[in-house]
């Protein structure tokens, strides 16, 4: 049953709300997390989990299940058609994970929900946010549960809502940017793949960009933009998609459609990730190209460093103005996050042959420079964002401002 009160309110159960609300019971922080699906996701979306995401859940008592149901690969490659312009190799990177894991989107959501249930937590699903309205003490959320409206009273509101977010319409919040041109297509497929189940692959071509990823159950993740794409791309689509963007030797051959879908993307940043008692975090606060994944990385550390900081000032252990550091850590880490994925798929959709002769040369030579290559691996596994999410130690000794609680972590490292 919904409470009528709650420190705080946590509207999406996607991977951001269920990270959110795991820190919060490790906090023994009393919050609600709503959502207004039935169940979590049966499809795959998201495919990866970089390195410092997995330093920044290691706390969360999640790492290892998600360990035992990935796949781990160390190679990542760019490649015009046959050509491997930059190859990279994340088994070199100064992690205690150095890999890409490769995980779908549902199961990670899945070892997130078992968590919470382990830590006695309920998320409370085909609940619906109707209207926030924030007042000197907090928030009251109008919500729909079974045809019924309730008001729910929250110190703190958190969007995990998604692109279409309610909390950040409810505060005003601008969401700078725009879509691109073209739309996307994502799909998992059984593969005869000639690059093999060992490498993460972006394929730039005339025609467009491809993305092809290994996953655990020996199916592939097919990403690619595509013009005027079907709702449900079918079997012929990504066919067409690996002939005119994959390798043109040995070609790769689609054997099965488990699953597709068609989505547009934008690029967009919000201008604050804060009003008042209101938060934002995840696509409700950055949305971008799925060129490098990510998406949903950002979005989990988003949810733990604002777990910590909630977590700390419901305590007793930060004074509530230090809740500003939220912004100040991650929207700088999301504003990077944006810049790589835009410069890698405008690299990729450039038309013109001598700004893809000139971007082919630029990647040949990085690939026989060691240090950019590394550089570059670290940016794209999150490690060379980490000073943009570090909590400093807490400006007061527990019980100084309320209750008295284990001090914070005071080198709490963590990732874009």
């Amino acid at each position: 049953m919904l409470p009528d009160t709650t420190e705080v309110l946590i509207i999406g159960a996607g991977p951001t709300g269920l990270a959110l609300s795991i820190v919060l019971h490790e906090a023994g922080v009393d919050h609600v997390l709503i959502d207004r699906l039935g169940e979590g996701l049966q499809t795959s979306r998201a495919g990866v989990i970089h390195a410092q995401t997995l330093e920044a859940l290691e706390p969360l008592g999640v790492t290892q299940r998600l360990s035992e149901l990935a796949l781990k690969l160390r190679n990542f490659a760019i490649r015009d058609r046959n050509r491997a312009l930059l190859k990279l190799d994340f088994g070199r990177l100064p992690s205690r994970h150095p890999y890409l894991m490769m995980l779908p989107q549902n199961l990670t959501e899945q070892v997130f929900a078992e968590r919470i249930a382990a830590l006695g937590g309920v998320i409370h699903r085909m609940v619906e946010a109707k209207a926030v309205v924030q007042d000197t003490d907090g928030a009251c959320v109008t919500v729909v549960e079974n045809g019924r409206e309730k008001i729910i009273s929250a110190r703190y509101v958190v969007g995990g809502d998604g692109m279409h977010s309610l909390v950040r319409s409810s505060a005003g919040i601008e969401f700078d940017g725009a879509a691109y041109e073209a739309s996307f297509v994502l799909a998992d497929v059984r593969l005869d793949w000639p690059v093999g189940p060992t490498e993460v692959s972006l394929f730039f071509a005339p025609a467009g960009l491809v993305v092809v990823a290994p996953l655990p159950d020996g199916s592939y993740r097919v990403v690619a933009t595509m013009d005027d794409a079907p709702e449900k791309p079918a079997v012929a689509d990504i066919q067409a998609l690996l002939d005119s963007r994959g390798p043109t030797g040995k070609r790769g051959r689609v054997l099965d459609l488990k699953w597709s879908s068609r989505f547009r993307v934008h690029h967009r940043l919000v201008r604050s990730y804060r009003k008042d008692r209101l938060f934002l975090m995840g696509d409700a606060a950055h949305v971008h190209s799925p060129a490098g994944g990510q998406g949903m990385n950002t979005g989990i550390v988003d949810a733990v460093v604002l777990g910590q900081l909630l977590g700390d000032v419901v305590n007793g252990v930060r004074p509530e103005a230090e809740l500003e550091r939220y912004e100040t850590l991650r929207r700088p880490a999301a504003q990077e996050v944006l810049d790589l994925a835009g410069m890698m798929t405008g690299m990729a959709l450039t038309h013109s042959p001598v700004k893809r002769f000139v971007r082919n040369l630029v990647l040949s030579v990085l690939n026989l420079t060691p240090f950019l290559k590394r550089r570059i691996a670290l940016k794209l596994s999150g490690l060379s964002r980490a000073p943009l999410a570090r909590l400093p130690a807490p400006a007061c000794e527990p019980g100084a401002i309320g209750r008295t609680q284990p001090k914070a972590n005071p080198e709490l490292k963590l990732a874009a």
